[in-house]
């Protein structure tokens, strides 16, 4: 039951997943760590009845023309990810050539920390109940947490910020991170771009060192990255 209504969970294999939830418990917060992806899981599908926005479409450009454009993008390549008769291959092709074009617009649009901020703070976006209580336990229990996503690093952390209120030691946010210059303007991004079809195999590579290691994901060593809790 949650929200006193009721909802089913289908299990394929039942014995399997108990097998696992005792592995888990067996084993205990030590050998735990968690892997989430950020939108529409972490955050709510829907909100008030409106489709809450992913972490790329909640960041609008001063000028509109771009967020057009970048929106156009959407309306053409979005199809083509959930296309089945397109090789894998060259599926994967698009969906470089997507994210490509879009962070080229931002590029050239124009993005600066106020932009993010104003952005987050206007933007029809939510945790799932729960979501800060199982953090808070998790931060509790020194479970590492990788948060990654093919979205915006950046736009993750303000959410973070502006909706949780507090950051956590034990969270890492891996996605496509923005450079920016002593402007705060945004001049490129760092890493390899992160998208729809390889997050999966990074976020396998990027798990391993996580208990031991909380220093450096990806390259991401500065204060945003770490997400450290606020004195």
């Amino acid at each position: 039951v949650v929200n006193g209504s009721e909802t089913q969970v289908v299990v394929d294999d039942s014995s399997l997943l108990q097998k696992k939830i005792s592995a888990i418990r067996l084993g205990g917060p030590a050998k735990l760590q968690v892997i989430a992806d950020f939108d529409a899981t972490l955050t709510k599908y829907w909100i008030d009845g409106c489709r809450g926005q992913s972490s790329h479409n909640v960041l609008q450009q001063e000028d509109p023309e771009f967020n057009d454009k970048r929106q156009k993008l959407y309306e053409y390549y979005h199809p083509l990810e959930f296309d089945p008769t397109i090789p894998l291959d060259e599926k994967t092709k698009l969906m470089e050539e997507w994210w490509g074009k879009t962070h080229a617009l931002l590029i050239e649009g124009g993005v600066t920390y106020n932009g993010i901020q104003n952005s987050v703070a206007k933007a029809t976006i939510a945790f799932r109940d729960g979501v800060t209580e199982l953090l808070e336990l998790l931060e509790e229990k020194g479970v590492p947490v990788l948060i990654f996503s093919a979205g915006l690093a950046d736009i993750i952390e303000e959410v973070l910020k502006q909706k949780v209120h507090r950051s956590f030691k034990n969270v890492r946010v891996v996605s496509n991170r923005m450079v920016f210059d002593e402007n705060g303007h945004l001049q490129s991004f760092k890493g390899k771009t992160i998208h729809v079809l390889n997050k999966n195999e990074h976020a396998l590579d990027m798990a391993a060192p996580l208990h031991d290691h909380f220093d450096d994901v990806n390259g991401l060593s500065d204060e945003k990255s770490a997400l450290k809790k606020e004195n």
